[in-house]
């Protein structure tokens, strides 16, 4: 290899490197943020419950808070979040709009998940919940868009929430936030209300030490043996 083409190669190896450890550093960062978000998440939750009302103000700042709400379930409009799995059973979430006045408005109510073979069919009537409720549990936002509903065979099902598309087809105001139920002996076996998911820290500063790790191997490459290949051969030429 000319000398030039052996600079050349060390240069890309190194441009590698770098981008191998810019990668780490953007894998710290989102650590960093991530910590950030579960220190607001575990405040949240630390904090004492809050009654959620039709006159709660700015309910959108209620995100990650422990909430209580009293209303009627609209179990007409139940809705069907499909392809779910929870311990290797296929199923669905039972989300249900809880009505906090006559006339509305609504909160969403994640109700839990319900086993189904197909991932899509279930029989709602066996679900319902009648009269009054009272709800516990964590308020989270509702996705603003990207859940439009399919319907198949008769059946209405959603891949996730989506606030501007309930909004459109319920005939009441919805909150920005719903309300993920707590689990609760006294409640019935089914729909099966799910913990919070865990506060962690998530893979980043694992892939952070990976890729950190890959750019001093290939950094290490380009000078120990490319470089050193290259004075082997300065070396040898008068010969």
């Amino acid at each position: 290899m000319s000398p030039t083409a052996r600079r050349l190669l060390i240069f890309v190896m190194l441009l590698v490197a770098a981008g191998f450890a810019r990668l780490g550093v953007w894998q710290l960062d989102r650590l960093h943020q991530r910590r950030a978000a579960n220190a607001a998440t575990m405040a949240g939750r630390l904090a004492p419950a809050v009654a959620l009302t039709a006159a709660t103000q700015h309910p959108e700042s209620l995100g990650q808070r422990r909430v209580v709400a009293r209303g009627r379930y609209d179990q007409g409009r139940d809705i069907v979040l499909r392809g779910n799995v929870l311990e290797g059973t296929p199923g669905v979430l039972i989300v249900t709009p809880l009505l906090l006045g006559d006339r509305g408005p609504a909160v969403l109510v994640e109700r839990g998940f319900v086993p189904s073979p197909d991932a899509v069919t279930v029989d709602l009537e066996e679900l319902q919940e009648p009269g009054e409720m009272v709800v516990r549990g964590v308020a989270l936002p509702v996705p603003q868009a990207g859940g439009a509903p399919i319907e198949h065979a008769g059946r209405t099902t959603w891949r996730r929430l989506d606030l501007a598309a309930l909004r459109e087809r319920l005939p009441y105001d919805v909150l920005p936030v719903y309300i993920q139920q707590s689990p609760d002996s006294a409640l019935p076996s089914f729909p099966r209300r799910l913990a919070p998911a865990p506060i962690d820290e998530g893979p980043h500063l694992n892939y952070a030490i990976q890729w950190f790790f890959f750019a001093a191997m290939v950094a290490g490459f380009a000078v120990l043996v490319v470089g050193r290949g290259a004075g082997s051969g300065a070396r040898e030429a008068p010969l």
